[in-house]
């Protein structure tokens, strides 16, 4: 009886379609391990820290006292915002702060991973799904947290705040996207991490994040073609019960995220067993 033989050969096309659904499988089977990683991670983060999840308001409220400070001081002279400053300028920070660990997600867990990257075999992707999970963890108290400065400052409940979570999804999806693309090069050289924050910093002052856009000069031009913009004034917009100004701007720019998202996914899972082959070498 003759033997079957199979002829093995390398595969010099890349099918974006096989790659993304493949991506997609690990991902969904992976959940269990994600879950697991981001418990870990999170209990880790505050187990020896005496104020705990607190840590996790510290930089949104001290972004947003500062710049009430100034602005209550006259020290910084800002147009009228329609509503309570602190209000305004803490909604603003929250959502910021959200969208910066989005983008920073994705480098951070994988970075964090690399001791079992190179000894274990196990779907990257879940790596992935557990910064997701520990951004909406944080999301979640954080967005408490607003609901407490609404009430506080008299903004009061408006139908609208119920709609306020797929405003902070997206704002994951946005960030998430962006730090899929950066995530390859960041492991590779760590100059990229240091780029981002740098960057991050100076992009919040391009941002209606703790001030309106200006009615004319070179600054608004900018914030009008911010792709964050529209995220930042939706969901401000929707926490204070506002009609979205820039509602259409940000469903374009949340539907592009889309494909980049999937480009994204396909890339890292291209991307990540050749860092790892390097980083094992």
């Amino acid at each position: 009886m003759a033997l079957e033989t199979r002829v093995y050969q390398k595969e010099r096309t890349i099918k974006f379609g096989a790659l993304l659904k493949a991506s997609l499988g690990d991902m969904l089977r992976s959940r269990f391990l994600a879950r697991q990683l981001a418990e870990r991670d999170i209990k880790a983060q505050y187990r020896q820290s005496y104020l705990g999840i607190i840590w996790a308001f510290v930089m949104p409220i001290g972004t947003a006292l500062v710049w009430i400070f100034l602005n209550n001081s006259g020290t910084v002279r800002l147009s009228d915002t329609g509503v309570p400053y602190p209000v305004y300028a803490f909604s603003g920070t929250l959502i910021w702060s959200i969208m910066v660990a989005a983008i920073n997600s994705p480098m951070q867990n994988t970075n964090a991973a690399k001791g079992i990257l190179t000894k274990i075999n196990f779907p990257k992707e879940a790596l992935l799904l557990s910064g997701v999970y520990k951004l909406l963890f944080d999301s979640f108290i954080k967005l408490l947290l607003l609901v407490f400065f609404v009430f506080a400052f008299g903004v009061g409940f408006h139908w609208s705040l119920l709609l306020v979570p797929f405003a902070i999804l997206a704002a994951v999806l946005f960030g998430t996207t962006v730090g899929l693309f950066l995530t390859p090069l960041g492991l590779l050289y760590k100059d990229i991490g240091k780029i981002i924050t740098f960057g991050m910093q100076f992009l919040m002052y391009a941002t209606p994040v703790v001030y309106a856009i200006p009615d004319a000069g070179l600054m608004r031009t900018v914030m009008m073609y911010n792709p964050i913009t529209p995220i930042i004034l939706t969901t401000r917009d929707l926490v204070v019960g506002f009609s979205p100004e820039f509602l259409s701007y940000f469903i374009v720019v949340i539907a592009a995220c889309v494909p980049l998202l999937f480009l994204g996914l396909v890339m890292y899972r291209i991307a990540i067993p050749i860092i790892v082959e390097r980083l094992s070498a």
